[in-house]
Formats: structure tokens, sequence, C-alpha cells
């Protein structure tokens, strides 16, 4: 009974090992892909619950802070947890993307007039690349993210990146 020789072993090996070499970069690829839609999703999810949160509390305007819109179980709603969004994205991180969502531009009776929702990714190319932002217009934009933050953009940034398509 004749078995396989060491060299037939190593060459089996050698054709396992450089499949997984190829498939692992697509593996990766197709994570950040999912979560980035993820991150997409959630921006819209904040924007919805930003326009319930307005309706909600004119006299607050938008939410202060992103947590504003989410609350502990059960939720009893008010201005600072209006249970308007799940507890995950409230706390500002989820599938692998860093979120935020102030309120700005304040009136003169400190209502918050406009709001800016954004997500980054919390380890930048492995757990996502582009970062994603919107405003009370409701159009989600996106940047390259060249400067690889990982912090979630501000006003000032999202109002000149591109909108998604």
């Amino acid at each position: 009974m004749r078995g396989f020789t060491l060299i037939e072993l190593l060459i089996v090996i050698a054709i396992i090992l450089i499949i997984a070499a190829m498939a692992i970069p697509n593996l990766l690829h197709s994570r950040i892909a999912a979560n980035e839609a993820s991150a997409v999703s959630s921006i819209r999810t904040i924007n919805t619950a930003e326009v319930s949160y307005h309706s909600a509390y004119p006299t607050h305007g938008y939410a202060a802070q992103l947590s504003d819109l989410g609350g502990p179980t059960p939720c009893n709603s008010s201005p600072t947890s209006a249970c308007l969004i799940d507890n995950l994205l409230a706390r500002g991180v989820k599938s692998g993307y860093n979120f935020a969502a102030p309120g700005t531009n304040r009136d003169a009776n400190g209502v918050y007039m406009d709001y800016t929702a954004g997500a980054a990714p919390t380890m930048y190319d492995k757990s996502g690349v582009r970062r994603f932002c919107s405003m009370s217009d409701g159009i989600i934009r996106y940047d390259a993210n060249v400067s690889q933050s990982t912090i979630p953009p501000d006003l000032p940034q999202c109002q000149p990146a591109a909108p998604l398509e």
C-alpha cells in the first residue's frame, strides 16, 4: 500500500495557500463595501430621525447630539431620549464606522436650525475607506478620505463633499 510522498503533500498545501492568498483580499474588499453600505443606510436613518425629532420637539429644533435620537429600553420619549434610532447607532459606532450628528446653527432662542450627520471608518482601509455625511437637506455626500481620518465629517467638511449617486 502506497501513501502520499512528502513532495506531493507540499504541492497540495502550496496550491491551497495560493488560492487562499487570492481569496483573502477579495474578502476584505467585500467587508469594506458592506460596511460602507451600512454606513450610508445609517446616515439615511439619522436623517429620518432628525426630521421626526424636529417635528416632535419644535422648541429644540434638531437634536443637539446623536445620543438624543436614541434611548434606553424601554424608552420614554423626551428631547434627550427620543427613541428614534437603535442604541447601537445612538452610541456612535456601528458596523465598522464612527457616527456623529451634532446640531448646528443655533438661533437666538437656542434652537438648532441644522445638523450634520457624519460617518467615518473606525479603522481606515480595514473597516472602510470613504467618509459619508448629510445635512438637513437630506442629500448624502461622501469624500474619498485621502487624509485617512476616522473622525466623522463636520459641517465645513460636509458642505463641499460630492453627492452620493
